[in-house]
């Protein structure tokens, strides 16, 4: 599920910008301008049986090439507020982005963004038996 949200943001990201995004860390070879999506906080609250409340927090950091920075960030930051609102999830429908927020630090741009959604748990589902029989003896009485 957390993989998938990862996914979905990395796709909407590959559509509006078309830079190079990174999950995993980079030790050397780091291609500017590109992306980087952390997962900063995950929580999963019971709401009612099986109906669970799935809370993300991510960041994303934008490396801007070199030039007027803080200028290229503050353009990325408007187009990722918009972009971001509304992604498509894995199985066609949207997930609202809420509490974005931003700020550049030495040169780099930290976006901030959350998806709170509900899941519902699906339990496999047993075979019934076939048949079954019962018997019991109650004060000298038998019943089948």
């Amino acid at each position: 599920m957390t993989n998938d949200l990862m996914s979905c943001i990395g796709n909407a990201l590959d559509k509006e910008f078309g830079y190079e995004i990174y999950m995993e860390e980079i030790k050397q070879g780091l291609k500017e301008p590109c992306f980087f999506l952390t997962l900063l906080d995950s929580s999963t609250k019971i709401v009612v049986g099986k109906r669970y409340e799935k809370r993300n927090q991510i960041c994303i950091q934008y490396f801007p090439e070199t030039g007027k920075i803080q200028q290229e960030c503050n353009e990325v930051a408007e187009r990722l507020t918009l972009r971001l609102e509304y992604i498509k999830d894995e199985e066609g429908g949207f997930l609202h982005g809420t509490d974005m927020h931003y700020q550049v630090t030495d040169g780099i741009l930290n976006f901030f963004v959350n998806y709170n959604f509900h899941v519902f748990k699906r339990t496999v589902q047993e075979e019934p038996m076939q048949k079954i029989t019962i018997k019991t003896e109650f004060g000298g009485e038998r019943n089948e």
